[in-house]
Protein backbone atom coordinates (compact mmCIF):
# COMPACT_ATOMS: atom_id res chain seq x y z
CA UNK A 1 0.00 0.00 0.00
CA UNK A 2 1.36 3.09 -1.06
CA UNK A 3 1.84 6.27 1.32
CA UNK A 4 -0.68 8.30 -0.21
CA UNK A 5 -3.33 4.89 -0.46
CA UNK A 6 -2.07 4.64 3.32
CA UNK A 7 -3.15 8.51 4.46
CA UNK A 8 -6.16 7.88 2.96
CA UNK A 9 -7.35 4.60 5.59
CA UNK A 10 -6.13 6.36 7.93
CA UNK A 11 -8.19 9.29 7.92
CA UNK A 12 -11.30 6.95 6.67
CA UNK A 13 -11.04 5.03 9.61
CA UNK A 14 -11.79 6.99 12.60
CA UNK A 15 -14.26 6.85 14.85
CA UNK A 16 -17.09 4.87 14.72
CA UNK A 17 -15.52 3.29 11.35
CA UNK A 18 -12.96 2.69 12.93
CA UNK A 19 -14.89 0.80 15.84
CA UNK A 20 -17.00 -1.06 13.33
CA UNK A 21 -13.96 -2.30 11.45
CA UNK A 22 -12.10 -3.21 14.68
CA UNK A 23 -15.43 -5.58 15.56
CA UNK A 24 -15.80 -7.49 11.91
CA UNK A 25 -11.74 -8.02 12.32
CA UNK A 26 -12.10 -9.31 15.79
CA UNK A 27 -15.01 -11.40 15.31
CA UNK A 28 -13.60 -12.73 12.09
CA UNK A 29 -17.12 -13.54 10.99
CA UNK A 30 -20.05 -11.93 8.83
CA UNK A 31 -22.32 -9.56 10.84
CA UNK A 32 -25.72 -8.25 10.54
CA UNK A 33 -26.16 -4.21 10.90
CA UNK A 34 -28.66 -4.99 14.45
CA UNK A 35 -25.42 -7.59 16.04
CA UNK A 36 -23.07 -4.50 14.87
CA UNK A 37 -24.94 -2.02 16.40
CA UNK A 38 -25.66 -4.15 19.74
CA UNK A 39 -22.17 -4.92 19.85
CA UNK A 40 -21.23 -1.43 19.64
CA UNK A 41 -23.97 0.90 21.84
CA UNK A 42 -25.21 2.08 18.78
CA UNK A 43 -28.29 4.70 19.34
CA UNK A 44 -30.08 3.25 15.93
CA UNK A 45 -29.13 0.36 13.56
CA UNK A 46 -28.80 3.29 10.83
CA UNK A 47 -25.89 4.31 12.89
CA UNK A 48 -24.64 1.16 12.31
CA UNK A 49 -25.79 0.83 8.69
CA UNK A 50 -23.95 3.70 7.66
CA UNK A 51 -20.85 2.93 8.99
CA UNK A 52 -20.81 -0.36 7.37
CA UNK A 53 -21.52 1.41 3.74
CA UNK A 54 -18.54 3.30 4.38
CA UNK A 55 -16.58 0.62 4.61
CA UNK A 56 -17.78 -1.03 1.88
CA UNK A 57 -17.26 1.85 -0.27
CA UNK A 58 -13.88 1.94 0.82
CA UNK A 59 -13.74 -2.06 -0.54
CA UNK A 60 -13.27 -3.27 2.99
CA UNK A 61 -16.19 -5.04 3.54
CA UNK A 62 -18.54 -6.97 1.32
CA UNK A 63 -22.99 -7.18 2.05
CA UNK A 64 -23.69 -10.77 1.45
CA UNK A 65 -26.86 -10.69 -0.65
CA UNK A 66 -28.71 -13.60 1.06
CA UNK A 67 -29.27 -12.20 5.08
CA UNK A 68 -27.72 -8.62 4.80
CA UNK A 69 -24.57 -9.46 6.70
CA UNK A 70 -21.17 -7.65 5.94
CA UNK A 71 -17.85 -9.48 6.00
CA UNK A 72 -14.43 -8.22 5.81
CA UNK A 73 -12.61 -8.65 2.34
CA UNK A 74 -9.25 -7.69 3.42
CA UNK A 75 -7.19 -6.35 6.39
CA UNK A 76 -5.74 -3.22 6.42
CA UNK A 77 -2.17 -2.71 8.70
CA UNK A 78 -2.60 1.07 9.30
CA UNK A 79 -2.51 2.97 12.39
CA UNK A 80 -2.57 1.11 15.20
CA UNK A 81 -2.94 -2.00 13.63
CA UNK A 82 0.24 -2.25 12.49
CA UNK A 83 0.83 -3.32 16.73
CA UNK A 84 -1.27 -6.43 16.19
CA UNK A 85 -1.17 -9.66 15.41
CA UNK A 86 -4.28 -11.72 15.15
CA UNK A 87 -4.23 -15.18 16.86
CA UNK A 88 -8.12 -17.01 16.34
CA UNK A 89 -10.42 -14.18 17.25
CA UNK A 90 -7.82 -12.05 20.07
CA UNK A 91 -5.66 -9.30 18.63
CA UNK A 92 -2.29 -9.34 20.60
CA UNK A 93 0.05 -6.72 20.46
CA UNK A 94 3.19 -7.37 18.78
CA UNK A 95 5.06 -6.26 22.32
CA UNK A 96 3.45 -8.82 23.66
CA UNK A 97 4.70 -12.04 22.42
CA UNK A 98 8.46 -10.16 23.38
CA UNK A 99 7.37 -9.19 26.57
CA UNK A 100 6.15 -13.40 27.42
CA UNK A 101 9.62 -14.86 25.65
CA UNK A 102 11.79 -12.36 27.37
CA UNK A 103 10.38 -13.06 30.88
CA UNK A 104 10.03 -16.43 30.31
CA UNK A 105 13.91 -16.25 29.28
CA UNK A 106 14.91 -13.80 32.14
CA UNK A 107 12.55 -16.46 34.57
CA UNK A 108 14.55 -19.84 33.15
CA UNK A 109 17.68 -18.15 33.90
CA UNK A 110 17.09 -16.88 37.71
CA UNK A 111 15.77 -20.11 38.55
CA UNK A 112 18.42 -22.63 36.15
CA UNK A 113 21.23 -21.14 35.17
CA UNK A 114 22.26 -18.51 37.35
CA UNK A 115 25.06 -19.75 39.74
CA UNK A 116 25.65 -17.09 42.62
CA UNK A 117 25.42 -13.59 42.76
CA UNK A 118 28.66 -12.60 40.29
CA UNK A 119 29.25 -9.08 38.88
CA UNK A 120 28.33 -10.85 35.94
CA UNK A 121 24.96 -12.53 36.99
CA UNK A 122 24.23 -9.07 38.59
CA UNK A 123 23.90 -7.44 35.17
CA UNK A 124 22.62 -9.92 33.75
CA UNK A 125 19.84 -9.63 36.50
CA UNK A 126 19.17 -5.73 36.02
CA UNK A 127 19.24 -6.22 32.29
CA UNK A 128 16.91 -8.46 32.33
CA UNK A 129 14.11 -7.30 34.29
CA UNK A 130 14.86 -3.78 32.29
CA UNK A 131 14.08 -5.32 29.25
CA UNK A 132 11.03 -7.32 30.86
CA UNK A 133 9.47 -3.89 31.84
CA UNK A 134 9.97 -2.34 28.67
CA UNK A 135 8.23 -5.05 26.59
CA UNK A 136 5.22 -5.28 29.06
CA UNK A 137 4.85 -1.59 29.29
CA UNK A 138 4.76 -1.33 25.68
CA UNK A 139 2.49 -4.16 25.59
CA UNK A 140 0.22 -2.37 27.71
CA UNK A 141 0.35 0.99 26.05
CA UNK A 142 -0.59 -0.49 22.93
CA UNK A 143 -3.14 -3.00 23.77
CA UNK A 144 -4.69 0.31 25.62
CA UNK A 145 -5.10 2.25 22.15
CA UNK A 146 -7.52 -0.52 20.99
CA UNK A 147 -10.75 0.93 20.29
CA UNK A 148 -12.87 -0.76 22.80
Amino acid sequence: MSGEEETTFEYALRGKSWKVYWLLLKNGRPMSVREVQRALNFSSPSVAQHHLEHLRELGLVQKHEIGGHYSLIGEVKIGVLRHFVKLGRTLFPRYFFYAVFSTTSYVVYLLFLMQGFTRENLFIIFFGAIISAIFWYEAIRVWSLKPF
